[in-house]
């Protein structure tokens, strides 16, 4: 008895390739457009998470660094740590992160809006804005 050979004949691969191309056409645009809203969701990410880098520094060194020690006191120990101080070895951050357009973060102590100003200028890298522009800041954060 002779085996009968199976397989795809081309009508039907062409009409899978067909479906893929249509779905594809209607949930790539829906995912690719976005770009914007996942930067801004990372940079609010960010900053809660130095945040917390800040918030540990506090309760080891009593206070938050300054301006001039600004975030790096979170990756390398700044000099001049008062009596009684406990930086913690290794950091508080592998690394200080930059915004997702490339940026630093800024960092202000005292700051205007709290007891720090922690913020992204968003894609525009200017104070204010809106949209993508819209400024990432710690101080509306819940």
């Amino acid at each position: 008895m002779k085996k009968k050979q199976q397989g795809f004949t081309l009508i039907e691969v062409m009409i899978v390739v067909v479906i893929l191309g249509i779905l594809a056409s209607i949930i790539v645009p829906k995912i690719m457009g976005r770009p914007d809203e996942a930067r801004a969701t990372r940079a609010q990410q960010d900053i809660r998470a130095v945040t917390a880098a800040l918030d540990l520094y506090r309760l080891d060194n009593f206070a938050y660094p300054t301006t001039e020690q600004g975030l790096e006191a979170l990756v390398t120990k700044p000099a001049g740590l008062g009596e009684g101080s406990h930086w913690k070895e290794g950091g508080y951050l592998d690394k200080l992160p930059v915004d997702p357009w490339g940026k630093p973060y800024f960092y202000l102590k005292p700051g205007i809006h709290g007891e720090f100003d922690l913020y992204s200028y968003g894609a525009d890298g200017v104070e204010g804005g809106t949209g993508a522009g819209a400024d990432i800041v710690n101080w509306n954060q819940k």
